[in-house]
């Protein structure tokens, strides 16, 4: 699967949420200052070519929908961060982020109940 620039995943990320919608419906939903209609336009073609959206005739436009799940994207992206930053090491991404972030060890309990709960 190939990586997506930021902008890209910005658009991603509405269509993940909208389930589909035209270029406007997608404009809509990005934050402050909105893109250009063209430049949101052509990043949807471009996952397109990347095979992540599809789309259907609507009118005199289109309605685009993701052809990629957000969960099988996340989940890619994460083994990738793994692999690159932390030698295939759950453990010690993990690690590093509690120890950067500052993790109580009230936050880690309760982290763990989490993680225990949908096991």
């Amino acid at each position: 699967m190939k990586q997506l620039t930021k902008a890209e995943e910005d658009i991603m990320q509405v269509l993940w949420e909208l389930n589909e919608g035209n270029v406007a419906a997608i404009i809509a939903q990005l934050p402050e200052p909105k893109p250009a209609y063209n430049t949101v336009s052509t990043i949807v073609r471009i996952l397109e070519n990347k095979a992540f959206v599809g789309y259907r005739k609507e009118g005199r436009g289109h309605i685009y929908f993701p052809l990629i799940p957000k969960t099988e994207y996340s989940n890619q992206s994460l083994t990738k961060l793994v692999d690159g930053y932390f030698q295939g090491s759950f453990k010690s991404m993990v690690s590093f982020f509690v120890k950067k972030n500052d993790v109580s060890i009230s936050e880690m309990e309760s982290i763990l109940k989490e993680i225990n709960k949908d096991a």
